[in-house]
């Protein structure tokens, strides 16, 4: 038996040290955090998508008084994306939650489902999505989703 060792490189830093596109973009989605619909966890998420030819779209978390009915901000963005523009790859996406409190501290990640759905569009358009995940403290950089799932499921998996 032998061990494989996987490495996940993320970058950390405050907003300002972004460019300027990607300095829009965590504004996007911290602005629509209120368009969460959460009455139930009352943890709103905002998720903002820029597209291969710099169009912006958002999306934020929807929830229902029957969980499994309800939609993560991440999703909302990309099925809006899709529905609207299916020929353009996202080329970013950046998140943002806040609680009654404000804005979360630390970064918060994509729940598994949205990674999925991440992930999907990565593999789909051979092209990876870059995301930034805001926090108070600091924004996570990373180059793909894949720095979040490093042994994924993709469409090749089926055909081996």
């Amino acid at each position: 038996m032998k061990e494989i060792k996987l490495e996940i490189n993320i970058q950390y830093c405050q907003v300002d040290e972004l460019g300027d596109e990607d300095q829009e973009l965590v504004k996007v989605a911290k602005e629509a955090t209120q368009n969460s619909y959460a009455k139930y966890s009352h943890f709103c998420v905002g998720a903002a998508i820029r597209l291969q030819d710099g169009r912006i779209m958002k999306g934020a978390n929807q929830e229902n008084a029957a969980f499994p009915s309800g939609l993560c901000a991440e999703r909302t963005a990309i099925f809006a994306a899709q529905a609207n523009y299916p020929e353009l790859p996202i080329a970013a996406l950046a998140i943002a939650a806040k609680n009654e409190y404000g804005f979360t501290g630390e970064p918060v990640t994509p729940c598994g489902a949205c990674r999925q759905v991440i992930l999907e569009i990565e593999d789909r358009y051979k092209h990876p999505v870059k995301i930034m995940l805001y926090g108070t403290h600091g924004v996570y950089v990373l180059k793909s989703i894949k720095d979040l799932m490093p042994l994924c499921f993709v469409d090749e998996n089926m055909s081996k």
